[in-house]
């Protein structure tokens, strides 16, 4: 069975305990992390775009000119697609973009990420992330210690200290572990755990 070592924030190993080898040792899917990541940036989609047919741009019910004797091209309607002002053919209309993934395809996918930052040696298990003050520096001494330079970090609660205090680090990002998704975990080169988060992720996952 596989070990992780769980650091505090001195890097010092507090205790060394096993994972779950149906969350962590299992084998990598690309194609499962890419399915789930594209279903993800499609929700985000407001599918707000919109353009008007030449049924819904205002005027254009009278025939312009007579049909023959002007000299002019033959004309039905200002509105047409052809003419500056008309309708547009074929344009965007609102719809959702959303797609339909299963559950489990979703919760295999989550395994797999996971599994592949530790796999990668990039999962990081902390007994506690306690900050003195929300002050981003104190963030920064925090992250320097333990060796957070790219890194999604998870608690079940992040505290307000942590929240605030990494809020204006680009290269960081804080969840609750009940928001725990593959695209942020994919977006990071670390991954950043409690002991806690550990826990309830094995709790929920390694079923």
């Amino acid at each position: 069975m596989a070990k992780i070592e769980i650091i505090d924030k001195g890097k010092n190993v507090v205790e060394e305990r096993e994972v779950s080898p149906a969350i962590f040792q299992q084998e990598v899917k690309p194609h499962l992390l890419h399915t789930v990541v594209v279903a993800q940036l499609a929700a985000r989609r407001r599918g707000t775009a919109s353009t008007k047919t030449r049924s819904e741009v205002s005027g254009g019910g009278r025939k312009p000119w007579r049909q023959k004797g002007t000299g002019r091209a033959r004309a039905g309607s200002i509105r047409s697609p052809l003419w500056r002002g008309g309708g547009i053919v074929f344009g965007p209309k609102p719809r959702d973009y959303s797609i339909k993934v299963n559950k489990k395809v979703r919760r295999k996918a989550l395994q797999n990420a996971l599994a592949m930052k530790f796999q990668e040696g990039n999962l990081i298990v902390l007994d506690s992330i306690d900050l003195p003050s929300h002050r981003t520096k104190d963030f920064l001494a925090f992250a320097e210690s333990v060796g957070i330079t790219d890194a999604l970090i998870v608690d079940v609660e992040p505290s307000r200290e942590l929240l605030l205090g990494s809020r204006n680090v680009q290269s960081v990002k804080v969840l609750p572990q009940k928001a725990l998704n593959v695209y942020d975990i994919m977006c990071y080169e670390q991954l950043v755990l409690t002991k806690a988060a550990l826990e309830k992720i094995e709790e929920v996952l390694g079923q």
